[in-house]
């Protein structure tokens, strides 16, 4: 949302003009309907963060902020190409240093401060990181990869998430003025009209970027969300009407306020109708993007009678004024509330971000303005001088972040025994007892993971196709595969323990959030497709000529998909049930022994942060046991497991021997994410499923 700042040139709104504005370049002059166009954007985004869903949709603002620095930056670039003959790719970015990084840095800094002081120590690290990345404008590309990260499922929402529509402006930022120089260059080499070049140029990004978005927002849709390449073609828009900015102010009255109105209703209905479910940007983003530009285009020649009548009051001319400190700051006081408070109401959300306007207008006032206006910094090497000091300072205050989680994480030497103090009678154990370091450290329990994510053995939500990891000889005397989702997976550490004890080879068949069991089931509300086709897959691999000889299968989901559409799916926790037994029975039909893992119990909170903020106080992360038990897979498995006769192991003693459970057992932290074990207290429970497996008749 950096464009808000392109055309501040003076530091106090004043009401716009009623007379038609002169007809220059692209936004020489100040354009009031912008500038309200920037407020409406703004009041569309600003009370969607804050959970007021008046408009489901505002998270279009953002698109039609990315049309608004197309137009104005392209404009900016063409008056200067008139004027000098070339545009100075120096002065260019010392100009947006001086005038985005320092209040950039200012709010970086801010947060790191509120992260410290009022977010839990387990999300320093994290949130540190994504300070530096946005410091570096590359915050986008640390977001997208975390999207289609299964294991930072209990990362909190970033308090600088906003900075990715930051850094896309800034990528968009360091390549355009290259590209329009390049076809500049083009259009005086071949005695083309220039015009004509660069129209024929942004096509040449437009249509492929277009093209990659309604690829992506299917093929990959957490991760274009972030994706500077899927955001291209929506600055290109403002870009063309920036090109044919002076044919566009010659229009009929009739014709710029048709387009002008036409443009706002657009970008008004798409914030009404588009909700948080749909796949974005992809074309859907057609509607308030070409709104935008509609409005744009139309606006000079409307004048008076188009949408400035309405949105080029002082109030508004204010707001747009102040959108891009507006943007900076609103989104990390909204999440560092969230998270201290554990949740904030929708009311409180939006006064916090009402508020907001406190430090926006200071910032512009103190800041931007002062900065933007001042003589020393006329030279653009000390503009980009004092853009690189402030990007540094705001890396900086991320990086002490990272350094204090780290020296808050610092191993120290315990006791760590895990199960291994258990009894054969556990519930009459002391096992909340500490008596030393808590072994892994809570601030790097989500660390804590079988070797098998690192070594690409998860299959993802996205992913049909079957991904193994083994462990142990090749000759061993016994194959056991391991199967089913992430709760499966988190047994694969006692089972490497027991490969080297018994002589086996254990292979991995684990994909993220499926059930291995012949039946669809869902997904955020839609069909799971992926994981039945895994399914599928896997099963004819393990009843195929290189079976192993024993299948142990554990999962989470407890119900399958029995009718009913991708919007209202009907659910079914017998559907489940039968389809276990179906799986089991191939398997079992095919010579391969089958053993059932009951599910681990749900917590209901983050357990590995409550031990980290609360080391002395164990009992506050309890939960309790008999809904945990109730609340998992384990029960749908054991009724499976009694109706088609095969072994069913459950360690819930192990893991929680008393009505509350604890969340450390001898010095060890128990889960790591929801109910997800951490790698070091299965380790320690592998003896007791060795004893399991032995009286399944496992051979050993």
């Amino acid at each position: 949302m950096t464009a808000t700042l392109e055309t501040l040139d003076r530091p106090q709104p004043s009401a716009p003009r009623e007379e038609k504005p002169a007809r220059t370049r692209g936004n020489s002059r100040i354009r009031g309907d912008i500038e309200g166009l920037r407020a409406v954007a703004t009041f569309l985004v600003l009370p969607y963060h804050a959970g007021l869903m008046l408009f489901p949709g505002g998270f279009v603002g953002v698109d039609v902020f990315f049309v608004i620095s197309g137009f104005v930056i392209t404009g900016q670039l063409l008056k200067e190409s008139d004027r000098d003959g070339t545009v100075s790719l120096l002065g260019f970015y010392a100009r947006r240093a001086k005038r985005l990084l320092p209040a950039s840095a200012l709010v970086l800094v801010a947060t790191a401060i509120m992260t410290f002081l009022w977010v839990p120590r387990i999300s320093w690290k994290v949130v540190g990181g994504d300070i530096v990345s946005s410091a570096l404008y590359v915050v986008n590309f640390r977001l997208a990869d975390r999207s289609v990260d299964y294991l930072a499922e209990d990362v909190m929402p970033s308090p600088v998430q906003h900075y990715w529509s930051l850094a896309v402006e800034e990528q968009f930022y360091l390549l355009w003025p290259i590209l329009l120089l390049l076809a500049l260059a083009v259009a005086r080499r071949t005695g083309l009209r220039r015009n004509a070049v660069l129209v024929a140029g942004l096509a040449l990004v437009a249509i492929p970027s277009l093209v990659w978005s309604a690829h992506m927002v299917v093929a990959q849709p957490e991760r274009s969300y972030f994706d500077t390449t899927v955001r291209l073609w929506e600055f290109t828009i403002g870009a063309f009407v920036a090109i044919a900015a002076t044919r566009l102010d010659r229009m009929p009255r009739w014709l710029g306020v048709t387009l002008a109105w036409t443009g706002l209703a657009m970008v008004l209905v798409s914030a009404r109708i588009y909700d948080h479910e749909m796949t974005w940007p992809g074309p859907a983003a057609l509607l308030p993007t070409v709104g935008a530009g509609l409005f744009i285009a139309g606006g000079v020649a409307a004048a008076s009678y188009g949408p400035v009548r309405l949105i080029g009051n002082p109030f508004m001319l204010f707001i747009g004024y102040l959108t891009y400190s507006l943007y900076l700051w609103h989104w990390p006081l909204l999440i560092v509330a969230r998270e201290h408070y554990g949740g904030i109401s929708v009311t409180t959300g939006m006064i916090i971000v009402t508020l907001s306007i406190i430090p926006a207008w200071l910032t512009f006032h103190l800041l931007e303005n002062p900065l933007r206006n001042s003589t020393l910094l006329r030279d653009p090497k000390a503009a980009l001088s004092v853009g690189a000091n402030a990007t540094l300072v705001g890396a900086a205050a991320g990086l002490t972040l990272v350094v204090l989680f780290a020296n808050a994480a610092s191993p120290a030497a315990g006791n760590a025994r895990g199960a291994a103090v258990l009894s054969s009678n556990p519930a009459s154990d002391p096992v909340a007892q500490v008596s030393g370091a808590i072994t892994p450290n809570p601030l790097e329990a989500p660390e804590d993971v079988p070797d098998l994510y690192a070594e690409g053995c998860q299959v993802d939500v996205n992913s049909s196709e079957p991904t193994s990891c083994t462990y142990g000889p090749d000759d061993a005397h016994l194959t056991v595969a391991v199967v089913g989702d992430s709760k499966a997976a988190q047994w694969v550490p006692a089972f490497q323990v027991l490969a080297e004890e018994n002589d086996w080879r254990i292979e991995t068949y684990t994909k993220s959030a499926c059930q291995f069991a012949t039946v669809e089931t869902s997904l955020d509300g839609e069909v799971y497709q992926t994981c039945r086709d895994w399914t599928d897959k896997v099963l004819d691999r393990l009843t195929g000529d290189d079976r192993p000889d024993v299948v142990v299968t554990a999962g989470q989901r407890s119900q399958g998909v029995v009718g009913g559409d991708d919007g209202d799916l009907e659910l079914s926790g017998d559907a489940m049930e039968q389809a276990m037994v179906d799986t089991w029975s191939q398997l079992e039909d095919a010579g391969v022994q089958v053993v059932v893992l009951a599910d681990t119990p749900q917590t209901f909170s983050e357990v590995y942060a409550c031990v980290a903020d609360h080391p002395d106080d164990l009992t506050a992360c309890t939960y309790d046991r008999a809904r945990g038990v109730e609340a998992s897979g384990a029960p749908t498995q054991q009724a499976a497991a009694e109706q088609a006769g095969v072994p069913f192991i459950d360690l819930v003693d192990y893991v929680c021997p008393t009505a509350q459970c604890p969340p450390v057992i001898g010095n060890v932290l128990i889960y790591r994410q929801g109910s997800h074990l951490t790698k070091t207290y299965v380790e320690t429970l592998a003896p007791r499923l060795d004893e399991e497996l032995a009286r399944a008749g496992v051979d050993r």
